[in-house]
């Protein structure tokens, strides 16, 4: 099968996704800088959920570049990915409206971590589609040292959020997006080096 309407469908619901989130940052009723203040936690859940659509987005977008076709699989791994990430405008939403407390940030991090899950199945997917660990996207991936030092990091974050502090968490979380916010260029790489045999 051709991955056209695979690529439109998630970068639909991707956006979806966005919206949402940013529809939950209610208006405050004063007119003044201090009517601000009560937002400040809904808005930093909200920054640090659209890093991780943004940086989920950019991935799976050059991902995708490697690949020539999907199958079943890929479809049903591709829409486990969707289906985590379209929880977080709630998870992001309920961590917010009560100020990172411990059950909400928890429930953040146990979200975080399954779309981290989800999407590492996707890959593993799409390398076994496209031929295994000699494919252009098993080339690109590599080691996946990025990758597993994520998922690694969500687990610090949530077993730190319940038995440190929920800052301890929201801190950890925001590590993983500084370290996917540095350009990773393995994937430019490898297709910059088909496009040179082409």
């Amino acid at each position: 099968m051709e991955k056209n309407r695979l690529e439109a469908f998630s970068d639909g619901v991707i956006a979806v996704i966005i919206t949402i989130m940013v529809l939950e940052m209610k208006v405050p009723h004063g007119a003044d800088l201090a009517a601000l203040a009560p937002l400040a936690p809904v808005a930093l859940s909200y920054v640090l959920s659209y890093l991780m659509v943004g940086i989920y987005w950019n991935n799976h977008h050059h991902m995708l570049q490697a690949t020539r076709q999907v199958d079943g699989t890929v479809l049903w791994a591709n829409l486990l990915l969707l289906f985590c990430l379209s929880l977080l405008p709630f998870t992001t939403g309920w961590m917010g409206e009560n100020h990172f407390a411990l059950w909400p940030t928890l429930l953040y991090g146990v979200n975080l971590l399954a779309c981290a899950l989800a999407y590492t199945h996707l890959q593993a997917r799409l390398i076994r589609r496209h031929g295994g660990r000699s494919s252009l996207i098993a080339r690109a991936v590599g080691s996946d040292l990025k990758g597993y030092s994520s998922l690694a990091l969500y687990v610090t974050g949530i077993l730190l959020t319940w038995l440190v502090a929920p800052a301890a968490g929201i801190v950890t979380y925001f590590i993983v997006s500084f370290i996917w916010l540095i350009p990773d260029r393995r994937m430019e790489r490898v297709l910059a080096e088909r496009e040179h045999r082409t």
